[in-house]
């Protein structure tokens, strides 16, 4: 076993820690080098026997977000939201935390900092830096990942807005006519086939099979779709004349393309200011939030609640239906299925007949009140 030894007057230690690296300390009292000394090699001898986790590298919360964002966030599909997220919220709470220290009194500090927060960005917040901190431990530079609770966060709005009958599709796609062709198009299979706004954006005649009727969706705007994989929309009865006469007025390589034949982006004018014209043509009037200002009843998005709701409406299975939209949990799914047909119709007599009762006697009102004092 090593022994201190005298350095300028002080005691100096050396020896080979966990990493098989040689490492040096130097203490004023030699008690204090050789009980630091032991203490050392005995560490370093269990880690090499696996009798204890070699200690972490000294990181901060700011190293784990550099390395973050150079090395996986690249590979996101939306990068900016994971650069916006540690630029604004994570940096500045935890960045000059040490991870070795990091704990839930950080994120305790930090949510009672910013209480103005909504739930859902919260959520998003404390949901990367999960992600990050499980990073760490894989890199070694965190033992384990401290026990942090996330909020509840609903997965949808009950009161998700849609087209709710077939004589609002007929008034927004008659209005949507009027606006141009291309709209008409976009639109009308937004409403029935339920793609998301960059999946129509992507769409190539390729995808558009017709003997076979159905629609490959298999990217967005900037690459892969949402869930990073590709499903299979059927084309209904009420799209296919309407896809087959917009086939031979636009038969180039995208189903929509913009004015210059290119790709929608994801602020293209037809996802915003021609949505809101359609609207409005056809009726469909804003509504005042309780913050104040207007807010638009139905969103570009709700075109593909409209397909999900009719489609369950109209006697849709729900499980084929979460294969349509391409939900991976069934709860994204289940937000529909109240609106089957009959969905509780044999549920109805579940808890036996109606108990008869004797006819009571009916006393009126204002005697009862009397009666009562």
């Amino acid at each position: 076993m090593a022994k201190p030894v005298k350095h300028y007057g002080k005691w100096r230690i050396r020896w080979v820690d966990e990493f098989g690296t040689r490492r040096s300390e130097v203490f004023d009292n030699r008690n204090d080098a050789l009980l630091v000394l032991q203490r050392n090699e005995v560490a370093a001898e269990e880690v090499r026997r696996g009798l204890r986790l070699a200690a972490p590298p000294k990181k901060t919360v700011n190293e784990l977000c550099d390395y973050w964002l150079k090395h996986r966030t690249p590979l996101k599909k939306s990068p900016k939201d994971d650069e916006s997220i540690v630029r604004r919220h994570i940096r500045p709470a935890f960045g000059e935390v040490m991870l070795a220290e990091f704990g839930v009194q950080h994120v305790d500090a930090f949510r009672a900092q910013r209480l103005a927060l909504e739930k859902k960005t919260l959520n998003n917040v404390l949901t990367l830096l999960l992600t990050m901190l499980r990073a760490a431990v894989e890199l070694g530079w965190l033992l384990r990942v401290p026990n942090i609770k996330k909020p509840k966060v609903r997965l949808f709005n009950k009161d998700y807005r849609y087209l709710k009958t077939g004589d609002e599709i007929r008034r927004f796609l008659l209005a949507a006519k009027e606006e141009g062709a291309v709209p008409f198009a976009m639109y009308s299979t937004a409403v029935y086939a339920g793609a998301r706004a960059g999946e129509l954006a992507a769409l190539r005649w390729e995808d558009v099979d017709f003997p076979q009727r159905f629609i490959t969706i298999q990217r967005s705007f900037d690459g892969p779709t949402k869930a990073e994989d590709l499903r299979y929309v059927p084309i209904v009865d009420a799209l296919l004349p309407l896809l087959r006469d917009w086939k031979l007025r636009c038969p180039g390589k995208l189903l929509f393309p913009n004015e210059a034949g290119e790709m929608y982006g994801p602020s293209g004018r037809i996802f915003q200011e021609v949505f809101h014209r359609v609207l409005d043509r056809a009726g469909f009037p804003k509504e005042k939030k309780a913050s104040g200002g207007f807010r638009r009843i139905i969103t570009f998005h709700g075109l593909r609640h409209t397909f999900a709701s009719h489609w369950m409406m109209n006697g849709g299975d729900l499980f084929r239906l979460q294969r349509v939209l391409g939900h991976k949990s069934m709860q994204m799914t289940e937000r529909y299925s109240h609106l089957a047909r009959g969905a509780f119709a044999s549920d109805y007599g579940r808890l036996g007949p109606v108990l008869v009762l004797e006819p009571a006697e009916v006393v009126p009102l204002h005697e009862h009140r009397t009666q009562g004092g």
